[in-house]
């Protein structure tokens, strides 16, 4: 069996390192060795250069090294016929609850408005604070990112409901549904965490009409807007215009429609706006790689891999 660790300056040789622990007597190689396209059986990738995946006609199944597999769906050379895997890992799961919960706190709790207190030495006696329990976030996306996430904010006193495209249940979280169910999700959110993903009918998907139909009368003084799924679901000048209008009170953002975030972007030094570099939840090797030897071996049992795509729907 032959693995091709498929990616582009991510770190190659530490993925192909942890592949042959996880995989030993396995082949593993990396773009740039010498091999035989029709050789290789598996692909592990992540934003793989253009031509990576052509011409591998013994292909068993392609697997993505993050979260989202819109690079692979993307990838004209993406063999047709041939599993896609997502990952499904606790341990990435858990660093983006992290990240969600901990930006959610940040603006329950004012922490940029008492960092800039502390630079300018500020002592301001204005000492209100609501509580988790008088706010409203919202999560655009419950697949197994945002279902944890959704699950972590309600334990700490949110009021948290999803919305997903096709009707599911999350014991304890409020859920919408499809176009008909966005506007009163919307309307009932004053934190909006955006952890879709990224296929033709998400593109751009918030924008300035999301924007406009978020609560107005929430305890923070204005909707906040967080997105740590992708960068092309948003709309980056619709989200400034927002900013400037008031419509939008802050933004955390951890991805981008150009990445990295070029310098000249307003995003950088907008008082009201945090940028994080899509860091979000980092896929750490040792965990992602025993979790595709897991599904190979399911594979080679003649069993369905955990995280299949479906590739009509693009995840």
């Amino acid at each position: 069996m032959t693995l091709l660790v498929a990616t582009a300056n991510w770190a190659a040789d530490v993925w192909a390192e942890r592949f042959a622990a996880a995989l030993p007597g396995r082949r593993i190689l990396v773009l740039g060795d010498d091999y035989e396209p029709a050789d290789i059986r598996y692909v592990a990738a992540w934003k793989q250069p253009a031509g990576a995946l052509r011409g591998l006609a013994g292909l068993k199944a392609v697997f993505g090294l993050g979260a989202g597999v819109d690079y692979l769906m993307e990838d004209p050379d993406l063999p047709a016929g041939v599993p896609v895997v997502r990952v499904i890992d606790p341990d990435l799961t858990h660093r983006m609850s992290e990240y969600v919960v901990l930006h959610c706190l940040a603006h329950l709790r004012q922490f940029r408005r008492y960092e800039a207190q502390q630079r300018d030495r500020v002592w301001d006696d204005d000492r209100d604070q609501p509580a988790a329990r008088d706010v409203r976030v919202g999560l655009l996306g419950l697949g197994e990112l945002g279902t944890d996430a959704a699950c972590k904010l309600a334990m700490m006193g949110f009021k948290v409901a999803g919305w997903t495209r096709s009707p599911r249940s999350v014991q304890g979280i409020e859920t919408f549904a499809g176009e008909a169910g966005l506007t009163p999700f919307l309307a009932r959110t004053d934190i909006l965490v955006v952890l879709l993903p990224l296929t033709p009918a998400t593109e751009g998907i918030v924008d300035a009409r999301m924007l406009a139909g978020l609560a107005r009368d929430g305890r923070l003084g204005g909707p906040i807007l967080i997105n740590a799924g992708r960068g092309r679901l948003q709309v980056e000048a619709d989200i400034l215009a927002a900013l400037e209008a008031g419509t939008l009170k802050a933004a955390t953002l951890d991805v981008f429609q150009t990445e990295p975030l070029p310098a000249g972007s307003p995003l950088w030094s907008h008082p009201a706006v945090t940028v994080t570099p899509h860091n979000a939840a980092m896929s750490e090797p040792s965990a992602v790689t025993a979790h595709v030897a897991r599904q190979i071996a399911r594979i080679e049992a003649g069993e369905m891999p955990e995280g299949l795509v479906d590739r009509a729907s693009g995840y």
